[in-house]
């Protein structure tokens, strides 16, 4: 059973495959999984890779797969790690389409949607494999320890297709369920594009302060000198 991919994130190419999705996104009103998600994020790796920054603790991105395998039995669309903060996020993407989060049931609240559970039990069942299997040999030869912190994402649903009393329920659901005291991220593709950009955001400022910084040290060993 292979392990994870080893990568190099360049934020240059992400920001360009960040609007390569914000075009696919503002040109399409639906999106289905096998169809148009899973081919588009298996072709921008550095985009892929950057979703894990709702991780805390995954700061390198220095670890990727798609399609991975938990010890034989369940599959992530995705796989995201820091290898030296042993932390890793699995992803779940499903439909991105009218009925993906909620569907109508002719009461007055809907109903959460058959797609949506299934996105959400199947991370849980990725947790329960984790747990069965960590401290083993078998994790170690996988993650490279045996001991490894994880979390879960799911990316389902289009902002457009939610009430105002539907993004509340997501939300709520975000912060408040937790999974053996995990958080699973649960987010629409939406929020997903625009969390994105706004990170990305900061990076030149972390430019522009270490330039001046290197600056401000070039100047004061010159008038040492």
């Amino acid at each position: 059973m292979k392990g994870l991919d080893s990568f190099n994130l360049d934020i240059k190419k992400c920001l360009f495959e960040l609007e390569e999705f914000e075009n696919l996104l503002l040109n399409n009103k639906e999106l289905k999984e096998s169809k148009d998600i899973l081919p588009f994020f298996k072709q921008r790796l550095h985009l892929s890779a950057f979703i894990g920054f709702y991780v805390p603790q995954i700061i390198r991105f220095n670890q990727i797969k798609h399609e991975f395998t938990f010890f034989g039995d369940f599959r992530a669309d995705l796989a995201i790690g820091d290898s030296v903060n042993n932390t890793y996020c699995f992803i779940e993407f499903e439909d991105a389409t009218e009925d993906s989060i909620f569907v109508e049931k002719g009461r007055s609240t809907s109903d959460w949607s058959p797609r949506f559970e299934h996105g959400f039990s199947q991370i849980i069942d990725w947790f329960w494999k984790i747990d069965d299997f960590k401290n083993t040999s078998l994790a170690r030869s996988i993650f490279g320890s045996e001991n490894i912190e994880f979390y879960g994402i799911l990316v389902i649903g289009r902002d457009d297709f939610l009430s105002e009393v539907d993004k509340t329920r997501l939300k709520w659901r975000l912060n408040k369920v937790l999974v053996d005291s995990r958080k699973v991220i649960c987010i629409t593709f939406d929020q997903l594009a625009r969390d994105m950009r706004d990170r990305l955001s900061l990076y030149p400022l972390i430019y522009e302060a270490e330039s001046e910084a290197e600056q401000n040290i070039s100047t004061d060993n010159s008038d040492l000198s």
